[in-house]
């Protein structure tokens, strides 16, 4: 007889899940530990993360997943909204529904009670999962996500896990490696590198160097100037979701062969500085992601971002295991860092301001179908 977990992993089989992104939570360790073992699973540091290297993932045409606990789901909710649902992305999230059945932790309470209504109030499709004669619902519903291009939460509650049998892996296996290292030697960076160009003059600079590479552009102003300098059906413009720009380079990276080259912002990594453990775990050696550091929110006024009072970015990317990392600032050395291959982090120090440019005369759905269309190819 099959446990639910493996009753579980067999729908989500039969229905093309191919990856599988996961946050813990102890009544669902033994599910962890059979999706570690049967899918390309990505072991996550933040749930909105996880949404972000989805929407990479499906733009290259998988079929992902993510199971977190609800606890989560509001770290999330921003992300599903502005990115998943208004790309029109597939994605499935496995909720393990905390706070409502022989709950014994109170602090779990109080979001479990509300997270049905937070889904429903921010227009996210849910179902509720009791017990294992509900997984029917599943099978209904999940096949749907992936055909019609739609989210869909399913909140599992501790009861579905009451039959699981002792022979399930209870935990993830995750090998470090040398990717990950705690202890890395000082990088290239040069402590005295001084800001001499803008944002603008930095994409204008690299722009040559962006031909026939998917481009994943932050938000606002930054994806802006680049559809002014170097428009191609390969930019995936962001048009919300701050702080998703490395996590969905990230998703394209682990499901193409294809270059990948991630403009981010100082203000979008700070807010998600997570995702560079991430891809330093993976370590793909078709990503490059290049920060542009201005030291502003340049998009809302250029408010100043902590950098601007001593946060070296190179040395976080290090922080988190990114081995090879490079500080530029002048053209030529902008020039030279792209033109090595290998997963690399570039800070790239500029001025604030930014360039007086149209806006981008795409439709979302448009922007997301030249991409796809790209990668197929």
């Amino acid at each position: 007889m099959q446990s639910p977990e493996e009753r579980l992993t067999g729908i989500m089989k039969g229905c093309g899940v191919d990856l599988v992104g996961t946050l813990p939570c102890d009544r669902i360790k033994c599910l962890i530990g059979l999706v570690c073992r049967d899918f390309f699973h990505i072991p996550l540091t933040r749930e909105e993360e996880g949404v972000g290297i989805a929407a990479g993932a499906a733009l290259a045409g998988r079929k992902p997943a993510l199971i977190i606990q609800n606890s989560g789901v509001g770290n999330m909710i921003n992300a599903l909204v502005s990115l998943t649902g208004y790309y029109r992305f597939p994605l499935a999230v496995f909720v393990s529904h905390r706070g409502v059945y022989k709950e014994k932790i109170a602090a779990q309470i109080p979001m479990g009670e509300k997270v049905a209504g937070i889904l429903r109030a921010t227009g996210v499709p849910y179902s509720i999962i009791n017990t294992v004669r509900d997984f029917g619902t599943i099978e209904k519903k999940l096949p749907e996500v992936y055909r019609q291009g739609l989210m869909h939460a399913f909140l599992l509650t501790p009861a579905v896990w009451e039959e699981t049998k002792d022979s399930v892996p209870p935990s993830p296996v995750i090998k470090l490696t040398d990717s990950v290292a705690c202890r890395l030697p000082a990088g290239p960076g040069s402590a005295t590198s001084r800001p001499k160009l803008t944002r603008y003059e930095i994409l204008k600079t690299i722009a040559p160097k962006l031909a026939g590479k998917v481009v994943v552009c932050n938000l606002g102003i930054p994806a802006k100037e680049l559809y002014s300098l170097k428009h191609q059906a390969s930019n995936f413009y962001m048009l919300g979701s701050m702080g998703m720009a490395t996590p969905i380079g990230l998703g394209i990276a682990l499901s193409s062969a294809k270059e990948v080259v991630v403009i981010d912002g100082d203000g979008s990594i700070l807010m998600n500085p997570g995702t560079l453990a991430t891809a330093a775990y993976f370590s793909p050696r078709n990503l490059t992601v290049l920060c542009i550091d201005n030291g502003a929110y340049g998009s809302t006024g250029s408010q100043p971002t902590l950098t601007c009072s001593g946060v070296d970015l190179e040395t976080v990317a290090q922080g988190f295991g990114i081995r090879d990392t490079l500080k530029v600032s002048g053209r030529k050395q902008l020039t030279e860092a792209l033109k090595s291959g290998g997963f690399r982090f570039i800070h790239a120090l500029a001025l604030p301001g930014n360039a007086d440019v149209p806006n981008i005369p795409l439709d979302r759905l448009e922007i997301k179908k030249q991409v796809e269309a790209f990668l197929k190819g």
